[in-house]
């Protein structure tokens, strides 16, 4: 992302320590205005949400970090990547970041743990936005194989060191290439995204998280989808080839609170494939009383 985006204001880089270990967070708005925490999906970064950020940091204090071991921050080898830490270290991202309550808006594995952070600390969050997330559920069978032999992988000793010579880079630009021939992506913004998979460490710190991650649906999401009290906006590609949207539907059903937007000409990059559409969604759930 660029240092000034088109009509926003300036966007201040700065990194906050979270569990000892360095994460890269981008803040754009005004210091005291009401803040916004952008997390993003696999296996993008802080970019994710570079249509939305504008509109948004014109009225709210838009915090968009790089999770660890994703975009700008660290790949700690030595650091738990399983959902309960995850979900925590969010709050801890809070806490360096000196802020006791956020509108918590997440894509995809950001939404995994929005979701997660909602339900185990619901003081802290004020408005809620899953997009295109596994949220209570996971994969279409295709890609729970497919997630589920890397985790495999990843927690099997004989098998990481195979795994981190497979071409990572190569599997995740050939994923990815579907935006960039849609015009959604240019060629800088995909290297980025997947080049670092090319290096020893970039794959050795893949092989780890897939060592933690599961793929599993978690029932206790689920089961307390209908405690969740905070306006929410469940925002959806209906395209998309990864999540089944009846996940988007059984959160609009079943969180109270839940307005569903669901695009036909998007899939799973909906903020990349219909960004001014979004951010209206966005704005929207910001419109509404916490």
């Amino acid at each position: 992302m660029s240092a000034k985006g088109p009509g926003a204001q300036m966007i201040r880089a700065r990194s906050v320590v979270v569990d000892g270990a360095r994460m890269a967070c981008w803040e754009s708005g005004p210091a005291d205005g009401e803040p916004v925490l952008l997390l993003h999906g696999y296996p993008a970064d802080h970019r994710c949400w570079r249509h939305q950020i504008p509109a948004l940091a014109r009225r709210y204090r838009v915090i968009a970090p790089d999770l660890l071991g994703w975009g700008e921050s660290e790949r700690p080898l030595h650091l738990r990547f399983d959902y309960d830490t995850e979900v925590a270290r969010v709050g801890r991202l809070l806490d360096a970041l000196g802020i006791d309550a956020v509108n918590l808006f997440g894509h995809d594995y950001g939404g995994f743990l929005a979701l997660g952070l909602t339900q185990a600390h619901p003081d802290r969050v004020r408005r809620l936005a899953i997009l295109n997330s596994r949220a209570q559920s996971s994969f279409v069978p295709r890609w729970y194989a497919v997630f589920g032999l890397l985790t495999l992988a990843g927690r099997t000793p004989g098998l990481r060191a195979l795994a981190a010579r497979l071409p990572l880079a190569g599997l995740h630009r050939r994923s990815l290439g579907v935006l960039v021939r849609g015009g959604h992506f240019d060629e800088e913004l995909l290297d980025s995204h997947v080049d670092w998979m090319d290096t020893p460490e970039g794959r050795r710190w893949l092989v780890h998280f897939f060592g933690d991650y599961r793929v599993p649906a978690r029932p206790e999401l689920r089961r307390r989808l209908g405690d969740i009290r905070c306006p929410t906006a469940i925002v959806w590609g209906r395209g998309d080839t990864y999540l089944s949207s009846s996940i988007a539907v059984e959160l609009a059903e079943r969180v109270p609170h839940a307005e569903l937007t669901m695009f036909d000409d998007a899939g799973h990059w909906v903020m990349d494939q219909c960004p001014a559409h979004v951010t209206v969604a966005l704005e929207r759930l910001l419109a509404r009383e916490p």
